[in-house]
């Protein structure tokens, strides 16, 4: 199939006007990182129950406001809670991305003019025995927008921290304790 010049010329101007046009309509301040570096943290305990009753107890979407002891709480933003796709206010957004009978996937939704980190976690309860369980906290982020490796590990280190201390929540919960108040918010 032969074209003439000209209809090659009009094509190429078309589609040219047809670009910019969607990329003025896309919005401004790219959330894309350039250079990640992903880290995974990867957290577990012993707890003494059965699988099924660890996660009955803790395993609801919004369960997470109690065993994360978040001060706002949770609600279902859009969806329903536990079916995918559903959102919640923890994190400022988080949808429920995967799913099995003892575990669930969430992700963080981007910011406008924000880098977005890709985080996901995954909070899953494993059967050890008849009798007891082990709960799984697995977290996946990038964190290359902080400034060096020294506030890269600090964050790490804060986050292992406070997820290591929601699996300890996530034990008193599912053997029937309460929870201590949380921690005073560090000083500034």
């Amino acid at each position: 199939m032969r074209y003439s010049f000209g209809t090659i010329t009009t094509g190429c101007a078309l589609a040219l006007v047809m670009s910019s046009v969607v990329y003025a309509q896309a919005p401004q301040g790219s959330v894309v990182v350039a250079s990640p570096t992903y880290t995974s943290i990867a957290m577990e305990i012993t707890i003494n129950r059965p699988a099924a009753e660890v996660w009955k107890r803790v395993g609801k979407y919004c369960d997470v406001a109690e065993w994360l002891q978040v001060p706002a709480g949770c609600k279902i933003l859009s969806g329903k809670d536990g079916e995918f796709g559903a959102v919640r206010s923890v994190g400022n957004g988080e949808v429920l991305v995967g799913k099995t009978e003892l575990s669930y996937t969430y992700a963080q939704t981007p910011k406008e003019g924000t880098p977005f980190n890709l985080y996901h976690g995954t909070i899953e309860v494993r059967p050890m025995t008849a009798t007891t369980s082990k709960a799984v906290y697995t977290l996946f982020f990038d964190n290359s927008m902080l400034k060096d490796d020294a506030a890269r590990a600090a964050d790490k280190e804060a986050r292992r921290a406070r997820f290591t201390q929601a699996l300890k929540n996530i034990k008193i919960l599912a053997e029937g304790g309460t929870l201590p108040p949380p921690p005073a918010p560090a000083a500034k």
